[in-house]
């Protein structure tokens, strides 16, 4: 029996416009309501599925990739830091790059909104064109201080460190560091500009192994899916692990199921599903 069901957002979870709708809603509440666990496991950081667009459904969250776990109640269950020097030297070592730097305690960039924005505004993709347009609308997600100095970091623990980096010297330098600090850092991205990095043992995979340890649920009771490279360590680690069809090929080896789209809301179909199948509804 399945009792914690697992899942990516974007391109995953979340329909083609990379958001919740009526039909996400209403499935992800029945599997709910059959007693059964339904966590977000993103790279984004958000305490709350109510952020994420799920209103006031009771939903764990693995956020940060793993970084953060959050209770269904938005309580921080667990948050896993990067060793404040390597940030000091990753801060130092690139003084113009805009950092996003996440804390449990808020979101500490390295340069100034409009900066940020310009990542994404050259990017030919379609989640950078919507991440600008978030922007615009909106300003970006979460509590986030702008302009800050490496001290004005550190002062924080820091969980997770984000840079989106067109120059492809630079991404090769990053790159670099990073791979000459494997012991202490790991680059977990979705799209080959974005850096996202977090403490070296941490992944989707084994924060949503230790949620379900919490839980008091076995790991063959966890269902997960996920559609790109950041959830490669999730559906490789567990049995029950599904790709949606427009998963990268990565993602669908790693899976070794695939199911229908995420346009027409394959993942929360594919929850319910199980749901029934199990004689639960």
């Amino acid at each position: 029996m399945i009792k914690l069901f697992a899942s990516d957002l974007d391109g995953t979870l979340y329909n083609a416009l990379h958001q919740t709708d009526r039909g996400i809603l209403h499935r992800v509440r029945r599997t709910l309501g059959a007693g059964r666990h339904v966590a977000l496991a993103t790279g984004r950081w958000s305490g709350s599925g109510a952020e994420l667009g799920f209103g006031d459904l009771p939903l764990e969250v693995v956020s940060g990739n793993g970084a953060f776990v959050y209770g269904a109640d938005g309580h921080l269950m667990r948050s896993v830091e990067i060793d404040p020097q390597v940030v000091e030297e990753l801060l130092r070592a690139f003084p113009t790059c805009c950092f996003v730097c996440v804390s449990a305690e808020g979101t500490f960039v390295r340069g100034s909104r409009e900066s940020q924005l310009a990542g994404y505004l050259p990017s030919p993709g379609l989640m950078g064109r919507i991440v600008a347009w978030r922007f615009r609308r909106k300003g970006p997600s979460g509590d986030m201080a702008y302009d800050q100095s490496v001290a004005d970091v550190l002062s924080h623990p820091i969980c997770k460190v984000n840079c989106r980096e067109l120059d492809p010297g630079v991404k090769a330098e990053i790159s670099a560091f990073v791979a000459e600090r494997s012991d202490a850092i790991v680059n977990a991205s979705f799209d080959g500009d974005l850096f996202e990095l977090t403490e070296a043992s941490v992944n989707k995979g084994e924060a949503v192994a230790w949620l379900a340890g919490e839980l008091g649920i076995s790991e063959n009771e966890v269902a997960v899916y996920g559609d790109g490279g950041n959830d490669i360590a999730m559906l490789e680690r567990f049995d029950h692990a599904y790709a949606p069809q427009g998963a990268s090929d990565a993602a669908k080896q790693a899976a070794g199921n695939v199911i229908g789209s995420c346009a027409l809301g394959a993942v929360p179909r594919h929850m319910l599903a199980t749901v029934r199948r199990e004689g639960a509804l």
